[in-house]
């Protein structure tokens, strides 16, 4: 089992912070990335966003998200860095490669067993570019719910 793990890190910076405090910011956190022989997949700015509730005396906040992938270890020290960082008024770290893992799944299941219906009722395992159509065409979402009531 591998090590790497992906996880998401979103932090809310607060918003009278300027464009190199949030350069430090980022680079800071790609430091500590970098140190830990991981990788940034992914980094999206938000922008400016209203805070869903006041924190301390913010209403709002400078959101960013990274997408990283690495080792437990570097979670712990971003963690611990973003913590005592003044600038950063909450910050929240998610594993996903898990979640995404689990659906994949979900999805290869739930596949499976509509080939295995639409087999049982003498059609073919996967569906032809007309029934798609025809599907597509009336709002359908792919599932056979329309085809067992026509059968």
């Amino acid at each position: 089992m591998s090590t790497q793990k992906q996880y998401e890190l979103v932090y809310i910076v607060a918003p009278e912070a300027t464009e190199e405090q949030l350069a430090a910011l980022n680079s800071e956190v790609q430091q500590v990335v970098s140190r830990f022989q991981s990788t940034i997949d992914r980094t999206d700015a938000w922008g400016r966003r209203k805070l869903a509730y006041p924190i301390g005396k913010y209403k709002e906040g400078i959101y960013v998200l990274h997408v990283i992938t690495g080792p437990g270890d570097l979670v712990k020290e971003l963690d611990r860095r973003l913590k005592v960082t003044d600038n950063v008024i909450r910050h929240l770290i998610v594993r996903v490669d898990e979640a995404l893992r689990i659906a994949e799944r979900r999805k290869t299941v739930r596949k499976a067993e509509t080939a295995r219906r639409r087999v049982a009722r003498g059609l073919p395992a996967e569906p032809t570019p007309e029934e798609q159509m025809r599907h597509v065409a009336a709002g359908d979402h792919g599932d056979d719910r329309n085809e067992e009531a026509e059968a």
